[in-house]
């Protein structure tokens, strides 16, 4: 495939990727639980991940790369805290 083969290709898909998008972010605001808005936001961030990655192809720019790295790094470490504020909210068994 040719860059600019490669380049439409990750056009189509950024388009793709607005409907997953759309979908996790009204489980976001609408979600019932707090967990439900857990697993929508790494739903969330996962989609700009993919999404900084195919913009990176698109334009041949490496540091959509870096920024995609910076935001799985965050998304990590905002689960784990979200994990534990779940936890503790439970109490002890």
């Amino acid at each position: 495939m040719t860059m600019r083969h490669l380049s439409a290709v990750a056009v189509v898909l950024i388009a793709v990727l607005a409907l997953p998008l759309a979908l996790a972010a009204y489980r976001m605001i609408r979600g019932p639980g707090y967990a439900d808005r857990v697993v929508a936001l790494d739903m969330l961030t996962g989609v700009v991940v993919s999404l900084a990655a195919l913009t990176a192809v698109a334009t041949g720019r490496g540091a959509f790369l870096d920024i995609g790295l910076g935001v799985a790094l965050i998304n990590f470490a905002s689960t784990c805290a979200f994990a534990t504020f779940l936890e503790r909210k439970r109490g002890p068994r």
